[in-house]
Formats: C-alpha cells, structure tokens, sequence
C-alpha cells in the first residue's frame, strides 16, 4: 500500500515538472504566425507553456502573446542587443532562461529564425535538435517527415531537454482567450562581440506574405524568363493572392528567393495553390502538398505534379493563364 502510494505522487511530480518554453518569433510590433502554430504544438506535448519574448520595444508583441490560450507565462527581454533577433545574442539568452526556469521542452517556428536559434542551443546544451515535426504522439515521441517529405519518421528521444523546431502548416494556430502573466525574463549581458546587427532592407509588397496567404500563385521553369511572371502577378491580383515560385525558377533568376517554395525554401499550406508551369519536383512538393486545394496548369500529362493536384489543366500556360486571368 506504501509503495503504491509513493509512485502515484512521484507520477504526479513528474506531470507537473513537464514544461514548455516556445521561443516567440515577431518583429515587436506583431507575431509572426508560426509562433501561434508552435503554441499549439507545446499544448499538446503537455505541461506549462511559457513563451520567450525578446526584441527592443516587443511590448506590442509580448501583449499579443498574453492573449493566447494556453500560455501560462510571459517572459520579456528587452535590450539594443537583440537588433536584427541575431541568434548570436538570441542563443544565450534562451540558455539563460532554460538555467533559471528548467523546461524540459524548447520550441520554436522551423522558420530561419528558429532553424538559425535552436540548433546553437541544443550544441550548448549538448542534446540532439528534432527538427521540422509534424506531429506530437506525447512528451518524448514525435514525428517528423524525411527525404524531401517523402516519407514519415516517428522518434523518440532520450534527451534530458528536447530542442525542437515545429513545421507550422501541421498544427492549428493557438487562439485567443489568454490571461498570462508577463515577467521579466533573467538580466544579462547579451550583446555579442562576434556580430552585430548593422541594417536590413525589406521588401514592401501589397500582395499578403507567402506564409499566411490564403490563396497562392507559385510559377516554375516553365514560364521561361523573369518577365513571363507578370502573368501570374495578373492572376494572382485577381485573387488577391501571394506570388511564390519553385526552386527551378529561383535557380533560374526568374524571380528572388524570398519567393521560394520547398523544403529549402518556404513552407506553406494555403487554402488554394496554383501551381504554373511546376514539374513537381519532391522538393517542392514538400513545401506545398498540405495545402487544401491544389491546382495543377502545365502542358506535360506526366508530370508529377498532377499526382498531388485536386484540379489538373494540360494546357500550354501562356494560354491558359491569361483567359483564366480574364474569365475570373
């Protein structure tokens, strides 16, 4: 009767030892979405949630995140040494944070900013990141997808901490109906005397970004030059859509690489991807398959994209597309 006693609190201690620290990515003002989807998957991993919000004046972005159910806790940094949210000055302070608190889960968006961040926290910690996971099959177990998307992998990890970065189109996003506290996250000196953060120049777009884009307009080699990419800027205006592009057009220099779609560029899963003179390469289809409605135009009946469409058009693009273009 002891004993049996004894392993239920030991149980329970654990439970509530289990927690969470998702690293919020933002540009102080708002959240970028990911982190809503990352939230999501900490909940389901179980345990307290707390979020790591650090920039110069993230007051703005740390009020959202307060806002969000399922979020227990708020920690700030605010300081000139996070300019740019360089993972050089973002590294030790997460290592910070996991010193002072113990979370036994670190999560962040597998964005370039998580992918940059969270793998120098696990070398410092000396555990193995799990990349990209798609899903939460409990506290130790996930899953993950391999070669190109291919193919699904479910692991379990024996680290002490779990340094993980989540591919946001598998979960929903976190909503609101929050109250957490906001606290100041651990002081420190956390300017890094290896990099420092001297400008960015951002591209100003009227069309919505590729990750929260409802509908997309993506274009591949086969449109043949840069300029043919009007065609889908017409279409894509009709819809009031964003523009994305394969890695083949990007490699091309058709179009820059912040429009890039795959697994080595952006992943995304709108409501409707049309997809424009795209083969289907794995990669790409990696970047783009978990997207609602797919719609294929290309004048190849092989080509593997019509494997993965809902809609398929054989139909030489640079007709097709201008009396789609006209008809909507």
């Amino acid at each position: 009767m002891f004993s049996s006693t004894r392993t239920f609190v030991r149980s329970s201690i654990l439970h509530r030892c289990k927690s969470t620290l998702v690293v919020a990515e933002h540009n102080n003002e708002t959240l970028n979405p990911v982190t809503l989807n990352t939230i999501t998957a900490a909940k389901k991993i179980g345990g307290d949630v707390t979020v790591l919000v650090a920039g110069t004046k993230c007051g703005p972005a740390s009020e959202a995140v307060s806002k969000i159910q399922g979020v227990g806790k708020v920690i700030v940094a605010e300081s000139d040494a996070f300019k740019g949210f360089t993972p050089e000055s973002l590294t030790p302070l997460v290592l910070a944070a996991q010193n002072q608190f113990k979370f036994t889960h670190i999560l962040a968006g597998a964005t370039a900013f998580g992918k940059n961040v969270l793998p120098r926290v696990a070398a410092k910690l000396d555990v193995s990141p799990i990349s990209e996971i798609i899903d939460v099959k409990s506290e130790d177990t996930f899953v993950r997808t391999i070669y190109a998307g291919n193919a699904v992998l479910t692991l379990k990890s024996t680290d002490a901490i779990k340094v993980i970065t989540v591919r946001g189109t598998n979960f929903e996003a976190a909503g609101a109906g929050g109250s957490a506290a906001i606290e100041q996250a651990p002081a420190g000196e956390y300017k890094s005397a290896l990099c420092e953060f001297v400008s960015q120049e951002l591209t100003k777009s009227d069309r919505p970004e590729l990750a929260g884009a409802k509908v997309i307009v993506s274009g591949g080699r086969g449109l043949k030059s840069g300029d043919n990419f009007k065609l889908l800027y017409n279409l894509a205006d009709k819809f009031g859509a964003a523009v994305g592009a394969s890695r083949a057009a990007v490699d091309a220099g058709f179009v820059p690489n912040d429009l890039q779609i795959g697994q080595t560029g952006k992943i995304v899963a709108p409501d409707l991807y049309i997809a424009v003179g795209i083969s289907g390469a794995i990669q790409h289809l990696a970047g783009m398959k978990d997207s609602k409605t797919i719609v294929a135009i290309n004048k190849d009946p092989e080509a593997p994209i019509f494997q993965v469409s809902d809609i398929g058009l054989v139909a030489d693009l640079f007709k097709a597309v201008p009396e789609l273009t006209e008809k909507i």
